[in-house]
């Protein structure tokens, strides 16, 4: 299962980021949000080393949970910055097509962070509290009000 999800996952980017003629129409755009992901995916590997880093929705043996950096704020700040980046690639081509292939990459990362997201909670008991307070893909906006 993991391996189908990464190569479906993989499939979809490509299919969201080819052809490439149309995105000189597009160009500040598409460099906004492709140096967006970059930047996002560089600070995500900065907190989460190559080593602890897996690209399967396994734990890797002996890895630790990271909560520190965009992990503060995200539980998965890597599929995030490929979202972002993907991103650039739809708004480049302005193809309804491109939407579809997005979404449909998101729906793998969503399958596949449920499926990692089981596993590390069996890994490490604190995972649960660090779910209630980091969104999956996106920050949680505070309940605080500020008074």
């Amino acid at each position: 299962m993991s391996l189908l999800l990464v190569a479906v996952q993989f499939v979809l980017v490509l299919l969201v980021a080819l052809p490439l003629p149309a995105i000189i129409l597009r160009l500040p755009a598409f460099i906004v949000l492709l140096a967006s992901g970059i930047m996002l995916g560089a600070w995500t590997l900065l907190h989460n080393r190559m080593g602890n880093f897996n690209i399967r929705p396994d734990p890797k043996v002996g890895g630790h949970l990271v909560t520190s950096g965009p992990y503060a704020y995200i539980r998965h700040p890597m599929y995030s910055a490929l979202m972002l980046f993907m991103s650039a690639f739809v708004v480049a081509a302005g193809a309804e097509i491109k939407i579809l292939y997005w979404l449909l990459l998101l729906a793998v990362l969503w399958v596949k962070s449920s499926v990692e997201e089981t596993m590390l909670a069996k890994k490490f008991p604190e995972y649960g509290a660090y779910q209630q307070r980091t969104g999956r893909f996106l920050p949680r906006l505070s309940s605080r009000s500020s008074a």
